[in-house]
């Protein structure tokens, strides 16, 4: 039975600017993968209400799940709770366990629970909470589609929380062999020992270093032993590669 699937959706202006260097992507596709869930797309969309509903029709309909991060803030343009709901067909407020749990929050930090913070406890109709152990304010589940904050720490640990109840597959494994001949050099050889192993996914990312030009060759699977043998035969094919 194959592996799950799953799709990221960035939200937000400050990514398309340039502004701020996302690093959710990688997080979560490291995540993902020791999981056993395939990451097989991700956009990024601005803050744009008719965008992120579009977005997020077409990925949920297309993976196993999405996760998306940004925009579930206080202010003005956290926007994404909202789009979400629309796209999901659910009504959106806020909601008494969401308001109790930032309720305590403020109210042991000595700060008030004002109409800014109360935007972050509105949640979905028929929405599961997503934990947040960094600052309260809850993310959520609806169908297929798990919303979580921008912030690095908070997004991290929400995907932990997130996938602590998701099921996996097996987990994805790789190896990889620097080669250094030009990819021109290896392509033949190495198409015809993917169409051997249609089963794993082989790739070739090249690099020129002082000069040299090479490849390193990444063998990925779910089978060990069909990775090991893969590498074996990749191995023999250019014994002067490095592990």
């Amino acid at each position: 039975m194959p592996n799950p699937t799953a799709a990221m959706l960035v939200i937000g202006d400050e990514i398309l600017s340039g502004r701020t260097r996302d690093s959710n992507l990688h997080h979560l596709a490291r995540a993902l993968t020791d999981h056993g869930i395939a990451l097989k797309e991700a956009r990024v969309v601005s803050d744009d209400h008719d965008a992120i509903v579009a977005a997020v029709q077409a990925l949920s309909a297309r993976w196993d799940h999405v996760f998306t991060s940004g925009g579930i803030g206080p202010t003005h343009d956290d926007i994404t709770a909202d789009a979400v709901a629309a796209a999901m067909g659910a009504a959106i407020d806020v909601r008494e366990d969401a308001r109790a749990l930032m309720a305590a929050h403020y109210a042991r930090t000595g700060s008030e629970l004002n109409e800014a913070r109360l935007r972050m406890a509105r949640i979905p109709d028929g929405a599961v909470l997503i934990e947040n152990p960094v600052s309260v304010a809850p993310g959520f589940s609806i169908g297929n589609v798990h919303v979580m904050a921008g912030v690095p720490s908070v997004f991290e640990a929400m995907v932990a929380g997130v996938l602590a109840a998701l099921q996996g597959g097996d987990p994805l494994l790789s190896l990889s062999l620097q080669v250094q001949r030009p990819e021109g050099d290896i392509a033949g050889p190495l198409r015809d020992l993917a169409a051997r192993y249609p089963d794993l996914d082989f790739g070739s990312y090249p690099y020129n270093r002082n000069g040299v030009s090479g490849a390193n060759v990444v063998v990925r699977g779910t089978d060990g032993p069909r990775v090991n043998a893969a590498m074996a035969e990749l191995a023999a094919l250019f014994p002067e590669g490095v592990a």
